[in-house]
């Protein structure tokens, strides 16, 4: 079986990292791949640096109208037995032309649970013939906007919690920021972008250091909100606890070092970063929006709190800080339920199994 991945994202994070992962995985099961990515873009020379086989093409996003043409001409020179597309800004709906016109059966992982206008769900879901969400919270999302629930199927996101199960490695980092051992570290890692929920969190911050005054919050991460909230930050009398380092491509040296991490988002299809910090055995707040609770086990791998309520969030977080055993142990089984439940090995299986609906076992 050959298959052709299409991937829009530019970073080598969230579902570009995921389809790595599953590539990796499908070479090892002898499956054969072709990576398509945007020219220039680090998921390129990430997979190339894994020596996975990739097509870097450009993409201009959901305006690039021409795109559905080059696409096709592709399909047609590789000669795959079915096309996989993997994330929006254009490589859903356009990337399905493509395939529809190339006339080769096609599937889409959708990886965030946000409805999309009535107009566009039908014509653009009959374009695809499965869809695989990365939650149960995203299926339900499609079935309430009209998608055939014979069409869609549920694989959970995956991780490699080997390089997160280390020692904190990032001290000298944290050093250059004015952090020891003597403060109590809270990190944030998402884009920031609204949904997110970095707004909830600045409203709990005087709560939390008001009973914890050690507590320091890392916020990694950028987005077109940087500015927003960095200006945010420089203006509150709680600045000084507050840092703000930017994305960083070593979280699996810094999650290990951190006490806690929050995840105040308001829309969310699963958070790899709550299944990092599960592998990290560190303990999560988060919200009980889209996918998170089927990443965050409530009262045994962390406490989930209403979407923006801060004075929730805030007693989550102090509830943590001041029962560090308890904490400990939601990490301890963080770790246990991140082997258990979202293996790679696991994902693999899972999308290969929709591939063979696709393309029977026989005429591979």
């Amino acid at each position: 079986m050959k298959v052709l991945h299409l991937e829009a994202g530019t970073h080598v994070y969230g579902g570009a990292l995921q389809v790595l992962l599953l590539v990796e995985g499908l070479e090892r099961r002898g499956i054969e791949n072709l990576m398509v990515v945007p020219d220039g873009s680090d998921v390129a020379a990430e997979a190339r640096a894994r020596n996975l086989p990739v097509h870097a093409l450009p993409m201009a996003g959901e305006a690039d109208i021409r795109f559905p043409l080059r696409f096709k001409a592709l399909i047609e020179e590789s000669q795959p037995d079915l096309v996989h597309l993997h994330s929006r800004r254009g490589a859903d709906l356009l990337g399905g032309l493509g395939a529809r016109l190339a006339r080769v059966p096609v599937l889409m992982t959708r990886r965030v649970d946000n409805p999309e206008p009535s107009w566009v769900v039908g014509p653009k879901y009959r374009l695809f013939d499965r869809i695989i969400t990365i939650s149960e919270a995203i299926g339900r999302v499609l079935l309430k906007q009209g998608v055939e629930a014979d069409k869609l199927r549920c694989v959970h996101s995956a991780l490699d919690p080997a390089p997160f199960e280390g020692p904190c490695r990032g001290r000298e980092f944290l050093e250059s920021l004015g952090l020891t051992e003597d403060h109590t570290l809270i990190g944030m890692a998402a884009q920031f972008i609204p949904r997110k929920g970095h707004e909830v969190l600045f409203e709990a911050v005087p709560s939390i250091l008001a009973i914890h005054p050690g507590a320091r919050f890392l916020l990694f991460g950028q987005g077109p909100l940087h500015q927003e909230i960095s200006s945010r930050v420089a203006e509150a009398e709680w600045r000084a606890a507050v840092h703000l380092p930017g994305f960083r491509d070593d979280l699996s040296d810094l999650l290990p070092c951190l006490d806690l991490l929050v995840h105040p988002a308001s829309m969310e299809g699963m958070g790899v970063i709550l299944l990092q910090a599960g592998a990290a055995g560190v303990p999560v707040v988060s919200t009980t929006v889209g996918g998170i609770p089927e990443a965050v086990d409530h009262g045994e791998t962390g406490l989930l709190v209403p979407p923006g309520d801060p004075r929730a969030l805030a007693s989550a977080v102090i509830d943590l800080l001041d029962d560090p055993d308890r904490a400990r142990r939601m990490g301890e089984a963080g770790r246990r339920r991140v082997k258990e439940r979202f293996s790679v090995d696991r994902m693999v299986e899972g999308n290969l199994a929709v591939y063979h609906e696709l393309v029977p076992t026989s005429s591979t």
